[in-house]
C-alpha cells in the first residue's frame, strides 16, 4: 500500500472517525460531574454500604463489556425496565442510536475516571479543608477551592483516561448501540466491520493507525497536563 492510499479515506471511515471522538467527547463531558461527586464521597465519607457501592461503580472493570451491553440493553431497550418508560412516556429511544454508544461508553469508563479522581482528591491534606472551614467558608466553595485545584492533575489524567477508554470501547457499544454506519458505527466497529470482508486489508490497517495515533495522541497530551499542573503546583 502506498502512502496516498493509506491516506485516502473514504465518507464511512471519515464518520467512524468523528463519531469515535464526539463520543468520547460526551462521554468525558457528562461523566466528569458524576465522578467528581462520587469520588468525593468515597474519599471523604464512611458509611454503611459503602463497599457495596464501590463494588458497583468498579463492576464494569471486571465484566465482559458484552455482558455490561447486555444489561444496558436490559435496561434502557425497547422493551426494557426503563427504556420502555421513556419511550411510551416521551417517544425517547435509546437503545440503537447514538445516545446507546455514548452511555456504553460511560458505563465502561466510569470507573476509571473515579479511581483517578478519588486517588488525587485523597492525596489533599484534609487539615487544609479543615482551616477553610474554620475561617468560615462553607464545603462546597471549600471542595472548588481548595480541594478541586489541589486535585486537577488527577481530575485531568481520570478525564482523558475515560475520554480513551471511550475511543477504544467495542463489546458493550456492538451490544447495545448496533453497528450501524454513520450513527453508532465507531472506529473500534468499522475496523471489526473491515476486517471481515474480503479485499478490505488496507482500509483495516487505514483505521487500526488512526485508532494508534489518536490514542497516543490523547495519553500524550494527558501527560503534558497533568506535568504542566504538578509544575505549577510546586512553583
Amino acid at each position: 500500500m502506498t502512502g496516498i492510499e493509506l491516506l485516502s479515506f473514504n465518507t464511512a471511515e471519515i464518520q467512524a472517525i468523528l463519531l469515535s471522538l464526539k463520543v468520547a467527547f460526551y462521554c468525558a463531558l457528562v461523566s466528569l460531574p458524576f465522578a467528581l461527586w462520587l469520588a468525593h464521597i468515597m474519599a471523604r465519607r464512611s458509611f454503611y454500604g459503602k463497599s457495596i457501592i464501590e463494588s458497583l461503580v468498579h463492576l464494569p472493570l471486571v465484566l465482559p463489556p458484552v455482558t455490561t451491553g447486555y444489561l444496558l440493553l436490559l435496561m434502557f431497550g425497547t422493551n426494557g425496565w426503563i427504556g420502555q418508560w421513556l419511550y411510551s412516556t416521551f417517544n425517547i429511544k435509546i437503545a440503537f442510536s447514538f445516545y446507546a454508544a455514548v452511555l456504553a461508553s460511560i458505563i465502561v469508563s466510569f470507573p476509571l475516571i473515579v479511581r483517578s479522581i478519588r486517588t488525587a482528591i485523597e492525596m489533599v491534606d484534609t487539615d487544609l479543608e479543615d482551616a477553610s472551614r474554620i475561617l468560615g467558608v462553607n464545603r462546597l466553595k471549600t471542595f472548588f477551592r481548595i480541594t478541586v485545584p489541589l486535585a486537577l492533575p488527577g481530575i485531568i489524567s481520570g478525564t482523558v483516561l475515560a475520554f480513551a477508554r471511550s475511543l477504544g470501547e467495542f463489546g458493550a457499544t456492538i451490544t447495545f448501540a448496533g453497528n450501524i454506519a454513520g450513527e453508532t458505527q465507531t472506529l473500534p466497529l468499522a475496523i471489526y466491520s473491515n476486517m471481515q470482508v474480503p479485499g478490505q486489508e488496507g482500509t483495516t490497517l487505514r483505521l487500526v493507525l488512526v485508532s494508534v495515533v489518536l490514542s497516543f495522541i490523547v495519553m500524550a497530551i494527558s501527560e503534558w497536563m497533568v506535568r504542566r499542573m504538578k509544575a505549577r503546583k510546586f512553583n
